[in-house]
């Protein structure tokens, strides 16, 4: 079997739900010319609670976690199978590693279906969510993706959805493809450490800007699946898609073992700027 791809990525706003832009038509690449999955495992900044728990029921519901947004959103469907028997088998893998079967209360948040619902948009994969556990340090998440590696050469596909910076306190409405030169400075470095010492991804923790752009930790906890999943393999995680949002939002996407999208559509990383002149008020 295939060993299937790694990805991280920056989904922003609900909103690139229904909207055809530069990152929806990358992520659209995406579904095009990577392997097709027997099943996504979809670790998204929107399921962040103090547990670590899996997804198993047969038909995850959409949630729609948010509010404030159009009503065409919050009517959007997302209904893809779940797998109870893999989600199973994942809890046997991680161990000793607690973690729970959630058979009835979560389901599929935004952080999974907005940018599923380009990459995937039949919905007939089965996709499965792994919250991020609130109560562990930094650490714990590395870990835990290496131990979830051997699911790619099972024909999973691991996907991590979040954003490098996400800083809704300094978020610039009326400036879309903005971003602040802390939010460049602090990104650029994560690229840096992620091509080049994945598993030493924690030491972006000591970056001038660290506070800045990740005030919470809930989107950056994504980018450690990569990173650790990276360090496991011995490889580099490659950006495909570069871009700003707000000011204070990295849109930055991440590969692992993807590097086809990149030579089949290099578009998709060209037609985003990499660097917009920043609100000099927020620098």
């Amino acid at each position: 079997m295939t060993k299937m791809p790694a990805l991280f990525v920056g989904h922003g706003s609900p909103m690139n739900t229904l909207q055809d832009n530069g990152y929806t038509v990358a992520w659209a690449a995406f579904g095009r010319h990577l392997p097709r999955p027997k099943a996504v495992l979809v670790i998204s900044a929107h399921w962040y609670f103090g547990a670590t728990a899996i997804t198993a029921m047969p038909r995850p519901r959409t949630i729609h976690d948010f509010y404030g947004f159009p009503e065409e959103l919050f009517a959007f469907d997302y209904p893809a199978p779940g797998d109870p028997e893999l989600a199973r088998e994942i809890v046997e893998l991680v161990r000793p590693r607690w973690v729970g079967l959630d058979r009835d209360q979560w389901g599929l948040d935004h952080g999974t279906w907005s940018v599923l619902a380009h990459v995937y948009p039949d919905a007939d994969i089965p996709v499965l969510q792994l919250s991020i556990n609130a109560l562990r340090p930094l650490d714990y998440h590395l870990d835990l993706a290496a131990s979830l590696a051997p699911l790619r050469e099972r024909g999973v596909m691991i996907l991590a959805s979040g954003n490098v910076v996400h800083n809704l306190r300094a978020v610039v409405w009326n400036r879309p493809d903005m971003g602040f030169d802390w939010s460049h400075r602090f990104d650029d470095a994560a690229i840096e450490i992620m091509a080049d010492q994945p598993g030493e991804v924690l030491r972006l923790q000591e970056h001038p800007d660290y506070n800045k752009a990740v005030p919470t930790p809930d989107h950056f906890i994504p980018l450690l699946y990569l990173a650790g999943l990276a360090a496991a393999a011995g490889e580099p995680a490659e950006p495909l898609v570069r871009g700003h949002a707000l000011g204070s939002i990295s849109m930055t996407c991440y590969g692992l073992g993807a590097e086809g999208i990149l030579r089949r559509e290099p578009e998709c990383a060209a037609r985003l700027p990499e660097h917009v002149p920043p609100d000099q008020t927020n620098t």
